[in-house]
């Protein structure tokens, strides 16, 4: 019972240690408040226009940061649902033979159905043997949560959690409401550090906190323009982080613009529909996570062949052609534009009917 003990502790120590990024960035926070409303538009500004306007717009980017950051923190990352977890029969299968056909035909039969297209470097499913389930293209094992992480971005320590399809808007609504608030602070900060710096204004308890916090905030507002503009290129390609660090395999070979539907596809793809809610850190993305339109190259053959008579030429802007699979009601509506979403004639399964698959083994992804 002591080493289950000590493994408890331990664990509890973790996660108290996993909180310090997030209360150094809000004593931060809290002391850049008292710092500006306070000491510098309360204090030192002798324009009363001057200090309502400031004060007004500081702390409507206040606001909207900290709510940003409210909901990145304390947004739960979505796990795979339950379909794409192996039945208890499958397990049993699983843990009873040895590694080899068996497992195979076991991971096929369980993956025949379900929309994924993306595989392992060796041409595998994609398997999590820590949560037992066949992991959704996108999706990923977080080592630090333990668990499988739909559209996992990557763990983030300052907010002390993962980044994913369910919280990703909200991560980059925080960069941005965080870009804007040291900008803003840096910009009408600058005459009165520069007034201080020269001896300009007397030496007081406010000359401290104005002088440090212009450099907090332009030190800050290089940092972040950088990893805010990172991730906005990402959002424009449609990929993640690890994406973009290790190209999705698909049944056909690696695809780094797999995912792509078009700039404008893929901002709605995170930021939704309705653009009245874009600036808002309220959940709009599209989609629900676990399956994901895809500009395939070639038709996947282990996906289910299409009915006879259907069009097969129908492609996206980009020229891509869609998988044949049908996505998800609430997937498909990204693709439409002007066309309609069609799938591959019969004669294209046909063609490759009869073809056996690679061997598809396991393999562990953590």
């Amino acid at each position: 019972m002591a080493p289950s003990g000590s493994g408890g502790v331990r664990r509890r120590c973790r996660r108290v240690l996993y909180w310090i990024p997030v209360v150094f960035i809000s004593l931060l926070l809290g002391w850049s408040y008292y710092a500006y409303a306070i000491q510098l538009c309360i204090v030192s500004m002798e324009n009363i226009g001057e200090q309502v306007v400031c004060l007004m717009a500081y702390h409507l980017l206040f606001a909207m940061f900290v709510w940003s950051y409210w909901k990145t923190i304390f947004t739960l990352p979505m796990n795979p649902s339950k379909e794409f977890h192996l039945s208890y029969a499958e397990k049993e299968l699983l843990e009873r033979e040895p590694r080899g056909e068996a497992h195979q035909e076991v991971l096929r039969r369980a993956a025949k159905d379900l929309p994924i297209y993306t595989r392992t470097m060796s041409g595998a499913i994609r398997y999590c043997d820590r949560c037992q389930l066949i992991k959704p293209d996108r999706c990923h094992h977080c080592s630090v949560c333990d668990k499988c992480i739909l559209k996992m971005d990557h763990h983030c320590p300052w907010v002390n959690n993962c980044v994913g399809f369910s919280n990703y808007k909200f991560f980059l609504l925080f960069l941005a409401y965080s870009l804007l608030y040291c900008l803003f602070i840096a910009a009408t900060d600058l005459q009165y550090f520069i007034r201080f710096w020269t001896n300009g204004l007397p030496d007081t308890q406010a000359k401290f906190h104005i002088m440090f916090l212009f450099f907090a905030a332009a030190m800050f507002s290089v940092s972040l323009s950088s990893l805010f503009g990172y991730h906005c290129w990402l959002v424009s390609k449609n990929k993640s982080t690890l994406e973009a660090f290790r190209n999705p395999v698909f049944r056909h070979g690696t695809d780094k613009n797999g995912f792509s539907l078009g700039f404008s596809k893929n901002m709605r793809q995170v930021f939704g529909d309705e653009k009245k809610y874009w600036l808002l850190p309220v959940f709009s993305s599209q989609g629900d996570g676990c399956s994901f339109p895809t500009c395939l190259v070639n038709q996947d053959p282990e996906q289910p062949s299409t009915p006879a008579g259907l069009n097969s030429t129908v492609k996206n802007p980009e020229n891509h052609q869609f998988p044949a699979k049908p996505l998800r009601e609430s997937q498909s509506h990204l693709l439409k534009d002007s066309q309609t979403w069609t799938e591959s004639i019969a004669n294209a399964g046909k063609g490759k009917a009869g073809m056996s698959n690679p061997a598809l083994t396991m393999e562990n992804e953590t």
